[in-house]
């Protein structure tokens, strides 16, 4: 199993293109800040001191939990590859197990979208240097790395389940494009949680990755948050913190982070055993 991981890696990382692909969201998503989104949330709160560090810890913070799933997505690319092309045929006649190969392309797709998160990470840290703001201190930085491994873990549970329906390139690509569209809608990027309405505002809340965006949210942004908004009154921060999806609300219950961990956990299991019922179904 070892050894087909390795290929697997090998086999995403020389083709540049799908390496390029599986951060196109993120790289879409930053083109859209810093040419429309940015100067927009920065000018809704002009007169506060460290805006556009907050705003950048908020944008990094959405796009880390995006790329925790793009580049797994990416990586899965490489089952549906091997299915469309006949590769799977010569690979299941080799003296390994279908468990071993299905697990080989899960481990390699869990390495390579958690090398890739860690990449957009730093790529986020220098953005918002660049843009005047702090480097995380070492313990943040280790709650983030740590939250890049579990969401990772998590919402590949969802990405595994949803290929394991595709056996052509064509209709994988078409997923794809679909999912990488829509995830900025869904984590509450392209517009925030409070703007939109109840029935969306449901739909973000009970979506997985959601809650890795608010997790990532309230390790990044808490610096940030508390040398802007140190003279205002704690009500108007709650109503921040709801409006940009930094905490979700169930009625008038507050989401709390050990809640968000358990809820992804539990997604977690439930997907990966639909996955390996899907997987079991069509082995035979």
């Amino acid at each position: 199993m070892n050894k087909f991981t390795k290929r697997n890696l090998l086999v995403f990382f020389k083709d540049k293109s799908a390496v390029f692909f599986s951060l196109l969201s993120v790289f879409i998503i930053i083109g859209l800040y810093m040419l429309f989104l940015g100067d927009v949330w920065v000018g809704a709160y002009q007169g506060l001191s460290g805006v556009r560090y907050m705003m950048d810890s908020w944008i990094m913070a959405g796009i880390l939990a995006v790329s925790s799933v793009t580049t797994t997505m990416g990586a899965f690319g490489i089952m549906i590859e091997d299915k469309a092309k006949k590769i799977s045929k010569d690979i299941y006649v080799a003296p390994l197990k279908r468990r071993s190969i299905t697990g080989g392309y899960i481990i390699s797709s869990f390495t390579i979208g958690i090398i890739m998160s860690f990449i957009t990470f730093v790529i986020a840290e220098i953005y918002i240097i660049i843009n005047g703001g702090s480097l995380l201190e070492l313990n943040k930085i280790i709650k983030v790395l740590g939250l890049i491994v579990f969401s990772t873990f998590a919402n590949m549970s969802m990405i595994l389940f949803l290929v394991t329906f595709f056996r052509s390139s064509n209709a994988f690509a078409s997923a794809s494009t679909i999912l990488g569209t829509l995830i900025g809608f869904l984590t509450g990027i392209y517009l925030p949680i409070g703007q939109l309405p109840d029935a969306i505002q449901w739909i973000i809340r009970i979506f997985p990755i959601s809650h890795s965006a608010s997790l990532m949210r309230q390790v990044m942004m808490e610096d940030a948050m508390s040398a802007t908004f140190a003279a205002v009154p704690a009500e108007k921060i709650q109503e921040f913190k709801e409006l940009m999806g930094v905490v979700y609300k169930f009625g008038e219950t507050e989401v709390t982070p050990l809640f968000s961990i358990i809820y992804l956990l539990s997604a977690a299991i439930i997907f990966y055993v639909l996955a390996g019922i899907n997987l079991s179904r069509k082995a035979k």
